[in-house]
């Protein structure tokens, strides 16, 4: 084989690395057009990471949400981007040497993503079109520019040889096959727009009714207004996210459907959204908490939550607690994209406000927050008890079925654990001497909290001042007036619960059931003068 169409002397390996990328390029775009015909979480970006989210060691991931917070997604999407470019890159210097090699590296990677998305649960034979469509595309059009590239110029071989393009030829090939693929890529995301139109529509057109039981007023002491303090209610905008979600589920509440099933029950039932929302609705503040939150972390938040109680459901079909002789005694949760989550049955039906959700905060709920309906359960952690896009709900055993995290180190059960948290001062801030207000939030669900202390450079412990309290499935404010003086320092806090227990000082990481430890924070007050 010869060198570039130009003739002009430049490397082949960089013309067999850019043929790699744009026929990677291509590959993507058709895949995204494939896409719009099958569901988001086919694409095979989609696909592939929620596969390496499941392969990935639970410590790596841990490392991964500290850092990255709830960027993790856009971080792990552009890691596989320059995964595959890299790929691309190799599979076209492949090819300049070995062009059936190439071609099948090229095809491999579409291959790859077809398996990772038929692993996914809830998958279908259509989830493997997209990455098929893709990896044939990718292999097509890098054979087409290897070989535009390096067969033998007429003026360089024999009589009658094959002909080659010229540089500008070449040029004018690249152009058009980037032309197409990004018509192709845009048609793809436009489709795509459009297949999810409905469940936009459905959203933006959904009326809730107003609650049989309504929440009382959140009371007026209960924000205490300290600059840098986190509001009580969480705008959704600003409530966390966690989830294995790279694509948010976008369910048309017109065709959403949710089945409750399994052991002990005796009237299975199938709801419509019209039918949910035909029930008593109960409106009920609770604050959520992921057991990924390390000590002071910021995956907590508090919402206005309207539903169904779940009790109330789970008697209509049957099913009577464990303690009451029944035979499961857990409620698997699914999620349109395959999530299971498991929740104890006991602690479902023992009277607390677990709600099938439908709004957050006077509005129907965000898409990133589980629209149409959605589980919330106040007292537990959101990995047993939180599930998003709910589409079914089966009775169980623990002993029978372990939920996706379960088989991933995580706890069966997992109570939340009482936490407090200085949101102001912020870590390392620079302080002038005089007064200071250290404020922030502690909570123990359905415990609630009675006290909040905080001491200074492990000094005694000083009580502060706490908001009022909005139930015992909320957060509660706390601010502490500190005389700072010029220094470094180091502030400290606990809480105590509504049953008196004392937040413990012993560290521990959030596997398997979530931290514990103090909140510390240090500061530095500058001298005056």
């Amino acid at each position: 084989m010869r060198a570039d169409p130009s003739g002009s002397g430049r490397p082949r390996r960089a013309v067999g690395a850019a043929c790699g990328i744009v026929a990677a390029f291509a590959g993507l775009a058709v895949a995204e057009l494939v896409t719009a015909a099958a569901r988001p979480e086919a694409s095979p970006v989609a696909a592939v990471g929620a596969a390496a989210v499941d392969l990935t060691p639970q410590a790596v991931r841990e490392w991964a949400i500290a850092l990255f917070g709830t960027a993790d997604k856009t971080v792990l999407t552009l890691g596989i981007v320059a995964v595959l470019a890299a790929v691309a890159a190799g599979a076209g210097l492949l090819a300049v040497r070995r062009l059936p090699a190439g071609i099948a590296v090229a095809g491999g990677f579409g291959l790859l993503g077809a398996v990772a998305a038929l692993s996914r649960p809830e998958a279908s034979w259509q989830d493997a079109l997209p990455s098929l469509a893709g990896g044939l595309t990718a292999a097509g059009v890098l054979a087409l520019l290897v070989t535009a590239a390096t067969r033998p110029r007429p003026d360089r071989a024999a009589p009658g040889g094959a002909w080659a393009m010229d540089r500008r030829g070449f040029g004018r090939l690249v152009v058009s096959v980037l032309a197409v693929s990004s018509a192709a890529g845009l048609a793809g995301r436009r489709l795509g727009v459009h297949g999810s139109a409905g469940a936009t529509a459905s959203r933006a057109s959904l009326v809730l009714p107003a609650p049989t039981v309504p929440a009382p007023p959140v009371p007026a002491g209960a924000n205490l207004r300290v600059p840098g303090l986190s509001p009580f209610i969480t705008p959704a905008k600003d409530f966390y996210r966690v989830d294995t979600a790279l694509v948010v589920p976008r369910v048309d509440a017109d065709t959403w459907r949710l089945r409750i099933h399994g052991e002990g029950v005796s009237r299975p039932l199938t709801l419509s959204l019209p039918e949910l929302l035909a029930r008593p609705l109960v409106e009920h503040d609770i604050t959520l908490c992921c057991v990924s939150n390390e000590v002071g972390g910021p995956y907590a938040g508090n919402a206005r939550w309207l539903g169904v109680r779940l009790a109330d459901l789970l008697r209509e079909a049957g099913v009577r607690p464990p303690s009451r002789g029944g035979p499961a005694d857990q409620l698997v949760a699914r999620s349109v994209d395959g999530m299971t989550l498991g929740t104890p049955v006991e602690t479902v039906m023992d009277g607390r406000a677990a709600l099938l959700a439908v709004g957050m905060n006077g509005e129907p709920l965000p898409f990133a927050h589980g629209f149409p309906v959605r589980m919330v359960v106040p007292g537990l952690y959101g990995y047993v008890s939180a599930c998003k896009w709910l589409t079914e709900l089966r009775l169980t055993t623990f002993a029978a079925y372990d939920a996706y995290w379960v088989r991933r180190s995580w706890a069966q059960q997992a109570p939340v654990k009482t936490q407090s948290r200085i949101d102001t001062p912020r870590p390392y801030a620079a302080l002038r001497p005089g007064p200071v207000a250290v404020a922030g939030v502690a909570w123990a669900q359905h415990r609630g909290i009675r006290r909040v202390e905080v001491r200074v450079d492990g000094g005694p412990w000083q009580e502060a001042r706490l908001g009022d309290a909005d139930g015992v499935d909320t957060w509660r404010q706390w601010v502490w007036p500190w005389e700072a003086t010029a220094g470094a320092h180091t502030l400290e806090v606990r809480a105590t619960d509504g049953t008196g227990a004392v937040q413990t000082g012993v560290r521990t990481g959030t596997v398997p059931d979530g931290a514990t430890g103090w909140h510390t924070v240090e500061v530095h007050v500058r001298a005056l003068g």
